[in-house]
Parts: C-alpha cells; structure tokens; sequence
C-alpha cells in the first residue's frame, strides 16, 4: 500500500511544541515529499535560534514518520525563516516575493483546475504567445471558464496582448489574486516586476516562480487552463511537465523548414516527459492582400500538417500572417475578442478543442 500523505500529518501531529500547540496545526511542515517508502520534508520554524531549541522535535518527527507501516527512508531538514521584511504600512496588503527556489514534491493538481494545456513551440518568432492569448479569448468567447498564464519567465508579453497592467494583489503575502481581461483570467511574472528591468534569474528560481504562479494563484474553477510556454526545451518546460497533472500540449509552428526542425525537438521533448501532444498549429501559414485578395504562402504552406500526419498527431488548424493581428496584439485587444475571418479562424480552433474534450 502507497505511503499516504494523510497518515504522515497525522503522527505529526502527535509531535507537540513546547509553547503548545503541534507541528501540523503550527503550520511548520514544509515540502513534504513521498516516494514509494522513502518520506522527505522540511520543519520551518522562525529563526536560527528556535531551530536549535527544536532539534530534539525534529528528531522525535523523524522517528515517529520511519515507525510507520511501509516507511524505510526518513529525511527530515530543519530551516529558519528569512529575517522577517517590515511591515506594511496600515491599510496596506503584505509584499509578496515572486521568485525563491522550488519546493519539494511531486506532480501536483492545481486546485478548480480541470485541464491544462501547455502551448509550446521548438523556437520563438513563430507567434505562441499570440496563439495564447488568442486561444484562450476565443475559449472564453465559446463559453469556457479559461485561464491563462504567462510562463515566459524572460520575455512576458500577455499582459501587453490582454491590454492589463495593474499588479496583482495579494491580501495575505501568499495568495495571489489574479487580473481578468476579455474573459480570461490572468497571471503573469511580467505583472510582478518592473516592465523596464530584466529578470536575470537562474533556473532554479524560475521554476520556483513557476510553481508560485501555479500553486499559490487563486485561479477559481477553470475549465481549461491555457500556459503560454517560453520556446525551447528547458526548465520551465521540464517543471511543469513534471511538477504538474498536465492534460498535453499543443505545439505551434511556421511551415518553413527550419521552424519545423525545432518544433520536433519540442514534440520529442514532450514524448520523453511522457506528455500527450494533443494536436499541431501551423501559423502564419499564408498572408492574403487586403488590397487584391491574392493568397501567398511567405513562409511556405501545409509543412505542419504533413510533419502531424507523419508523427501521428491531431492537425489543429491552420492561422493566418496578418497586419491585424499585429495591430491587436499591440494594442492589448485580441484579434479574437472582435469579429472578422482571423476571429472565425480561432473560434474554429476552440470549437475543436472543446470538441474533442481537450477544453
């Protein structure tokens, strides 16, 4: 029988403090992680000193956890609190720090959230965080309680497309109450930094900051919610296949060539994390003259669609290069929020995804 969750704060808290109360109603336990029989967390407690005074506590914890049916391997770490920040002025919310490293644990369902889709591409310039936002009102629009978030931890666009920039608030330094625009709700590193600076972060405080956006916004119940990957194959991508129940990702991209090439790699990198690829976007798949109605494929036409045929995968659909686009996007009202042939082009694309119950 697997090792339950329940059962290890349960003897915890048999475990009492000397000031009264115990470790699970003290809210010391942190990062509690279980394995097939092996047992990991963390006794937070509020400075060096106390940690010392508690060193006994901690090894009681320890032992009480290994008696347990089914446990072989204990770990138990004792950590201090940062030095506490001063507090806000009256009438103010508490600060709340965006970027710390990750904790422990394994995958984890975010709380109201039905699916997640991750929109993913192999390189950038191929239009994902477009596809998105776009995605994501044109769910809103068919009815579908949608979520978005913005995981491109270094170059954040959302909150410019969705027209927000008010910093979230967050009542208790630890809730985050996300933003909502055309229907969607909202959140965004790019929403919590100043838009002039650059985010010079190592991996692991980006994907501490990820999971902070998953785990600690109060995203309410969602039918699906929509994350905006950076392109690439890296920590983001790698956290939250890992660190989450993710329904699949949708992988965007041009029809040349070279686009092409990186887009497998994202497709491949997805089959190695055991992640369904649910489907393939070509974008910018051909451009029509507003003046004369001619069709040209700039960057090539219909190279998506054979690569999903090949692999075996859904063929999503195919969007549009358009001025509009451009002009929507930049003026923080999707093109998919308005009416128009790109508008039906993404309601198309959402009706086929609640279709077929990935939405």
């Amino acid at each position: 029988m697997p090792i339950s969750r329940d059962v290890i704060l349960d003897t915890l808290s048999g475990i009492s403090l000397p000031d009264g109360g115990d470790l699970v109603s003290r809210d010391l336990v942190r990062a509690l992680s279980l394995g097939e029989s092996s047992v990991s967390f963390v006794i937070e407690v509020p400075d060096v000193a106390a940690a010392r005074a508690m060193e006994p506590l901690r090894q009681a914890a320890e032992d009480a956890v290994k008696r347990l049916a089914g446990v072989e391997k204990v770990s138990v770490v004792m950590t201090a609190h940062e030095p506490a920040a001063k507090s806000a002025p009256k009438g103010e919310a508490p600060s709340l720090k965006i970027g710390r490293h990750p904790e422990g644990g394994g995958v984890q369902k975010v709380a109201g959230v039905d699916r997640i889709l991750a929109i993913a591409s192999g390189k950038g310039g191929v239009g994902k965080s477009t596809v998105s936002s776009n995605l994501a009102v044109a769910l809103a629009r068919q009815g579908r309680r949608v979520g978005l978030l913005d995981a491109d931890i270094y170059g954040p666009s959302q909150p410019r497309m969705m027209g927000v920039s008010k910093r979230p608030a967050s009542p208790d330094g630890k809730t985050i109450i996300p933003l909502t625009a055309h229907g969607v709700t909202l959140m965004s590193i790019g929403l919590m930094v100043d838009p002039d600076q650059a985010v010079v972060w190592r991996g692991p405080m980006l994907m501490g900051a990820l999971q902070q956006m998953l785990g600690q916004v109060a995203w309410g119940a969602l039918d699906v919610l929509i994350v905006d990957l950076p392109p690439g194959t890296g920590d983001v991508q790698l956290t939250l296949c890992q660190r989450t129940h993710l329904t699949g990702a949708i992988v965007v991209s041009t029809p040349q060539d070279v686009a092409l090439l990186d887009a497998r790699k994202a497709i491949d990198m997805f089959g190695k994390l055991n992640t369904p690829v649910l489907g393939l976007i070509e974008n910018m798949s051909m451009y029509i003259c507003p003046n004369c109605g001619h069709e040209a494929h700039i960057f090539g036409h219909g190279g998506v669609k054979a690569e999903a045929e090949r692999i075996g995968v859904p063929f999503l659909g195919e969007l549009p290069l358009a001025l509009e686009v451009r002009e929507a996007g930049d003026a923080g009202s999707p093109v998919a929020a308005g009416e128009g042939p790109i508008a039906d082009a993404y309601a198309a694309l959402a009706a086929r995804l609640v279709a077929g119950g990935m939405a």
